[in-house]
């Protein structure tokens, strides 16, 4: 695998594994933001030792960050049954009808 490829690849992964851990979208785009800058600041290294050590280390946090129970679409496969990270309502059950 190249090197853009690893590089958008991390990258979005990282931002897919914030959004899991973000209720709103306002509160993501700041993290969004700040992962961008830490991408950006790397973006000029070239040496192959330094380029591995960097994917090692976002790997180990991506791993270390990782959610319990990310967020899915309702419409995707296995989806989330009710908004982000909410728990599920307490509902009592029916009444019993009498004949």
């Amino acid at each position: 695998m190249s090197t853009r490829t690893t590089v958008a690849s991390l990258y979005r992964r990282a931002l897919k594994l914030s959004l899991d851990w973000a209720v709103h979208r306002y509160v993501w785009r700041g993290q969004a933001m700040y992962i961008r800058s830490l991408f950006e600041a790397n973006k000029k290294i070239q040496e192959p030792r330094q380029l591995r050590a960097l994917f090692q280390e976002t790997e180990d946090l991506l791993q270390k960050w990782k959610h319990p129970d990310p967020y899915r679409p309702p419409t995707a496969p296995g989806g989330s049954k009710y908004e982000r990270n909410l728990p599920a309502p307490i509902l009592d059950p029916p009444p019993h009808i009498q004949d």
